[in-house]
């Protein structure tokens, strides 16, 4: 079944504890489409790049069954940059350069068969960007999930809200949880956000998993413990994208499903960080995957 994956597609400077990279390749869709590409295999993406962005990439992309057609490249232009340093708890980090480029004008017009994608993961981007794709789907999705950040409640709140309204999944860190709804506790922020309009939350907590919310359930899933985390690059969007790729093949939304899509989303988030950029999850087997589920199951499995 099609999932439709709007973010960007961009090219990252990073500095971690391990190690250093200069100008690899990252972007909320790219890590999304290749984290998807294991579960389902009808993925468009819509993004925009300069000619600086490795087109090597997106044939490899393709080759994962991606239809990047919805990726405008602008001639002369360069592609979105961001380059950040992590402290050394791997949960912190320091944004050193941020260059917009051609994101600064990035207005999605989607191609005519995307208008009637199955599945919508509405990436990290701003508000008004995310509502002129919703507003361009010629039938409602399925399932429409979205991710966001701080930066657009601080300011574009207003925006924000109307998208959040039309969403199905919303996606969130512990952090934004709180400043969404203004609630110290997780639970009652949980409450709050869920009356804002979508039937799901997710709120991620990093090492230290993620709590998924219902009006009437809740549901933990822990993240792995890991023995060296190289770059925490992406894990956010991996977990969205290995999550939408398993609900995509399910085709049903609920619960259950759910809460066995935040394993996989899981999974494949622990892949990412073991490597740079998306080094890791471009090179997985299924044998890889399974082996890694296996072990988000002895986890928490238990007999009383």
């Amino acid at each position: 079944m099609s999932l439709l994956a709007v973010g960007t597609v961009a090219i990252d400077s990073i500095e971690t504890p391990y190690g250093k990279v200069e100008r690899v390749v990252g972007g909320a869709a790219t890590y999304i489409a290749w984290a998807a590409s294991y579960f389902t295999d009808q993925i468009r993406i819509v993004s925009i790049i300069g000619e600086d962005f490795p087109e090597e990439e997106l044939g490899l992309l393709k080759t994962r069954g991606v239809d990047t057609d919805g990726i405008h490249l602008v001639k002369g232009g360069k592609s979105f940059f961001w380059s950040g340093r992590y402290h050394n708890d791997m949960n912190s980090r320091d944004t050193l350069e941020t260059q917009l480029n051609v994101l600064a004008d990035f207005s999605p017009d989607l191609p005519s068969e995307y208008r009637k994608s199955k599945y919508l993961m509405l990436g990290n981007l701003t508000p008004s960007v995310q509502m002129t794709v919703l507003n361009q789907m010629e039938v409602r999705p399925d399932i429409i999930a979205m991710d966001t950040m701080n930066f657009w409640m601080d300011s574009a709140m207003d925006e924000l809200l109307k998208v959040i309204k039309r969403v199905d999944i919303l996606t969130i860190n512990d952090e934004e949880a709180r400043q969404l709804s203004g609630k110290q506790s997780l639970a009652k922020a949980a409450r709050d956000i869920l009356k804002m309009g979508p039937k799901y939350l997710i709120i991620k907590k990093g090492e230290h998993g993620a709590l998924l919310f219902d009006n009437e359930q809740v549901f933990f899933a822990p993240a792995l413990p890991l023995y060296d985390v190289f770059d925490p690059t992406g894990a956010g969007d991996t977990f969205a994208g290995g999550m939408m790729g398993y609900l995509s093949n399910k085709g049903e939304l609920n619960f259950g499903n759910l809460k066995s899509a935040i394993i996989y989303g899981s999974a494949m988030a622990s892949f990412c960080v073991e490597e740079f950029s998306i080094n890791k999850i471009k090179s997985l087997s299924d044998r890889d995957i399974q082996k890694r589920l296996k072990m988000f199951i002895d986890l928490v499995q238990f007999d009383i």
